[in-house]
């Protein structure tokens, strides 16, 4: 997390467009897990045209980010939009053309055998585009090539060089998972290593892409309450309102169970409670919901916020966590009463170390989170 435990808004407030990964993003990125989980992998060779016709038959999977149309999918929702433009996309298919060598691609093959894409999607996006002659709805002729390729599409390829382009062969790392928790422990290790583009992933959108289910369809549905809006602001385009709740339910649900780094630990959360099977998604969406309306009544979005305009993340989830254990005990809390508290929690001492340094550190967990247990407790 970063020193001061906020995130940075999603949206520039002036401009409104989006930003990239904060600090607290690259932070939880880059930050060691000290028992990394190993992965089963081996090598394989495609040919060109292989590929193209695995991908037609659907045998090779791109899946799309954010969009759950298919759950059998244990690792969907990894790629972001296609990004290179047509230079790149030209000159990817000289190279293949002129036989130089290219970067390899890696796939992770899931129980069913299917092969999904986890690195290497514009590469095949672009052969396959190739091969059907269009892009965009237009016809894919090279033009950002040498001379001698300038126009032609792969119809028009001489036979020989046709047959040089299908049987150019493009390594492939073949990782392998049984959609077990620890299998795809394994995967997001690999993922996040591999997460180096001009657009990176999130912690979170790749936990999204690899635990698809019913809780993470549940972050989806509280994500939308009205009430937590009001609080959070703009939806985040990179999940970072989602992970959130996620942190709010694993504190709430978990208690004493935390320990860094954070993002194995809400790993592990959403891989244990992947299907809802020992977790009560009735109680936790009551509770949640309870909460946002509470606080959104009797404080607003300035209980979420610590001397700035930025959500606070540690601040935002030790009041959610300790005022769901008060309606725990007894769910018959004013808004009044709530705002009082929340008042009397932003100019708590012992609080505001906890939510401003090291807040991912298992004392300031702790800390903060006992702080506003006992204040609500009081209520």
């Amino acid at each position: 997390m970063t020193d001061n435990g906020q995130d940075q808004l999603d949206f520039d407030v002036e401009s409104g467009e989006p930003v990239e990964l904060d600090q607290e993003d690259v932070e939880s990125l880059q930050e060691a897990d000290p028992e990394p989980a190993r992965v089963s992998y081996t090598g394989s060779d495609f040919d060109a045209e292989g590929l193209v016709r695995r991908l037609k038959r659907g045998d090779i999977v791109i899946p799309t980010f954010g969009h759950p149309e298919d759950p059998p999918i244990e690792t969907a929702r990894f790629q972001r939009d296609f990004v290179w433009r047509r230079p790149q996309m030209d000159r990817f298919i000289e190279s293949l053309l002129l036989g130089y060598p290219i970067p390899g691609i890696f796939l992770v093959q899931q129980v069913d055998r299917r092969y999904l894409v986890l690195d290497g999607q514009q590469r095949l996006r672009t052969l396959a585009a190739f091969y059907e002659g269009l892009h965009e709805k237009r016809e894919f002729a090279l033009r950002n090539v040498a001379t001698k390729f300038q126009g032609l599409t792969y119809r028009t390829l001489t036979p020989e060089v046709r047959r040089t382009l299908d049987n150019t062969f493009i390594q492939a790392t073949i990782v392998q998972t049984d959609g077990s928790t620890d299998s795809l422990d394994a995967v997001y290790q690999v993922f996040e290593r591999l997460n180096s583009g001009g657009t990176q992933l999130t912690p979170h959108e790749i936990r999204v892409a690899l635990y698809a289910g019913d809780f993470i369809d549940l972050l989806t549905e509280l994500n939308a309450d009205p009430n937590w809006r009001n609080l959070y602001g703009r939806k985040s385009p990179r999940l970072r309102d989602q992970e959130v709740i996620l942190r709010i339910i694993a504190l709430y649900t978990s208690p004493g169970t935390y320990k860094r780094p954070l993002k194995k630990f809400l790993n592990d959360f959403v891989g244990q409670n992947r299907d809802l099977e020992s977790l009560s998604a009735e109680l936790v969406e009551t509770r949640f919901r309870l909460a946002a309306q509470l606080i959104n009544e009797g404080a607003g979005p300035r209980a979420l916020r610590r001397q700035s305009a930025q959500i606070n993340t540690a601040l935002t989830e030790a009041i959610f966590v300790g005022l769901i254990r008060r309606l725990d005990a007894d769910a018959s809390v004013t808004a009044a009463d709530v705002g009082q508290a929340i008042e009397r929690l932003l100019g708590n001492k012992r609080l505001e170390p906890a939510i401003s340094r090291a807040t991912a550190d298992e004392e300031s967990v702790r800390t903060r989170l006992a702080v506003t247990t006992q204040a609500f407790a009081a209520i």
